[in-house]
């Protein structure tokens, strides 16, 4: 199964400078349309589980690397 990465920045809340990536991978379902379509749920559940940190941008990608889920 093919995937695609949300790439997320995120900055720490307490150091805004302090940021790094995080990716979430999901089933590719056709294009990185559906992806930016679905990622600001994705997004907003993510952020709900991290409260320490904000999302200061997010782009949808194929992998660099193969990878299946």
């Amino acid at each position: 199964m093919d995937v695609i990465d949300l790439v997320l920045t995120i900055c720490l809340v307490s150091n805004p400078s302090n940021c790094r990536e995080e990716r979430l991978h999901f089933e590719n379902r056709g294009s990185l349309n559906i992806c930016v379509f679905t990622a600001p749920t994705e997004i907003a559940k993510w952020a709900q589980e991290h409260p320490n940190h904000r999302v200061v941008r997010w782009k949808c990608t194929y992998p660099s690397e193969e990878r299946t889920l």
